[in-house]
């Protein structure tokens, strides 16, 4: 079959008549109409489908692309108004142009299928001119709708290639952004209010230079793969890897009233998810890593930074330089969230060391904290160690020659007081 913007297109013949390309179903009850308009048609250049009934009718569109239907209003059985509303009631065939036959008689019931979606008519006994010219308006009229239906599925494609291939680097939400705004990919920014998440591996340089580069490629492939999930899954966006640094946003380019919310409860999972991170590097004979968050809430440019030729989506500001320097003053396994985080949040926090920084290159100082667990948590866990501390008591109450080796402070889920990540917890 032709492209359609080929179709329907008048073709000189020999004896000066245009002739046209397309398939016509032909649905008309008596022989010799069918065998008429058949002749004519196929006069034009045409392929005629003829039909005496319903059925043979549906059964020719399944196994056929019509461009075009002669629908006959009087017949029995199945009469032309409801195969007229079965087809305009599906997907499938609803585009089709159809032109109804009638007689003078049945000038009511093509007022009624006119409106019903019947695309024009034909009265009997048939004009050959008129014949022509109802059937050329139908035919353009179904080129442009599938030239639109074309270019529709070739776009869908074309957004989908780019949302699959791009998707890779930038986040699911700046694609379907760039894609759903016709300005997208234009160069310059808006002031946003943004909370940002910055975390790196803690003594990287130092890992990176005992192994090898295709190991160094595998560790930072685990934790970054790790880490960009949970924030994805938080409502945050990667806007960058700089090599083991994570730059996240939460507020751009979509904005939530959750933003702060959602950035703290992000850091706290990706803590969680350490332990795990490490089981994978042990598993591959790696070393294992651990992880510095800072976060911090500000007004940024956000958006296309670069050239014409090459740019790429992300924030730029005295808020995300400040970010930098709190997740610089990090211990290894810690979060330091910036006043500006905290002042509007909605979350309980259990929190733990205050600083007061005076950030490089910045004037004014800043005061952060360390969070250590939502206040849910911490009381659910405390409880838990409590329930643990007292039936270790009772059990060495009643078994006092194995008291020695079950001290309550050496419990597996109680974190030491010595980890640098929990200095200033009971604060």
């Amino acid at each position: 079959r032709k492209h359609p913007a080929n179709r329907a297109e008048p073709q000189p013949a020999s004896d000066g008549e245009a002739r046209y390309e397309g398939k016509i179903l032909i649905l008309d009850d008596q022989a010799e109409n069918r065998d008429l308009l058949s002749r004519y048609i196929e006069q034009l250049g045409l392929e005629a489908f003829a039909c005496a009934s319903a059925e043979q009718a549906y059964a020719v569109l399944e196994q056929q692309n019509i461009d075009l239907i002669l629908l006959d209003l009087v017949m029995p059985e199945v009469s032309g108004q409801q195969v007229l509303s079965r087809l305009k009631n599906s997907s499938l065939w609803r585009a089709i142009p159809v032109i109804v036959i009638s007689g003078l008689a049945d000038q009511e019931q093509v007022i009624h299928c006119i409106e019903a979606g019947a695309d024009d008519y034909l009265q009997k006994p048939f004009n050959r001119v008129l014949l022509q010219a109802r059937l050329a308006a139908g035919l353009n009229r179904k080129r442009w709708v599938d030239t639109e239906r074309h270019l529709t599925r070739e776009l869908e494609k074309s957004q989908r290639f780019i949302k699959n291939t791009f998707g890779r680097y930038l986040s699911s939400e700046i694609v379907s952004n760039l894609l759903d705004k016709p300005d997208g990919l234009n160069m310059g920014g808006e002031l946003q209010t943004v909370t940002i998440l910055m975390a790196d591996i803690r003594g990287f340089t130092t890992i990176s230079e005992q192994l090898s580069p295709q190991s160094v490629v595998k560790l930072l492939n685990t934790y970054l793969g790790a880490m960009a999930e949970i924030i994805m899954a938080h409502g945050g966006i990667v806007d960058e890897f700089i090599g083991d640094a994570i730059l996240a946003l939460f507020g751009a380019p979509v904005t939530s009233a959750k933003d702060r919310d959602n950035a703290i409860r992000c850091a706290l999972a990706m803590q969680e998810a350490m332990p795990e991170v490490n089981q994978r590097n042990r598993e591959q004979g790696l070393p294992e890593i651990e992880m510095g968050i800072g976060v911090n809430t500000g007004e940024v440019v956000a958006g296309n930074i670069g050239s014409t030729k090459r740019a790429k989506y992300g924030v730029v500001g005295h808020a995300v330089n400040l970010t930098s320097r709190i997740e610089d003053q990090t211990r290894p396994g810690e979060i330091l969230v910036a006043d500006s985080t905290l002042v509007d949040l909605e979350l309980a926090l259990q929190l733990g060391r205050k600083l007061d920084l005076q950030p490089k290159g910045v004037s004014e100082r800043v005061q952060v904290c360390q969070v250590i667990a939502l206040a849910e948590d911490a009381a659910a866990q405390k409880a838990m160690d409590e329930g643990d501390q007292q039936a270790a008591a009772l059990d060495s109450m009643k078994n006092p020659g194995n008291h020695t080796n079950k001290q309550p402070g050496n419990h597996a889920g109680k974190h030491s007081d010595n980890h640098p990540g929990n200095k200033g917890a009971s604060a």
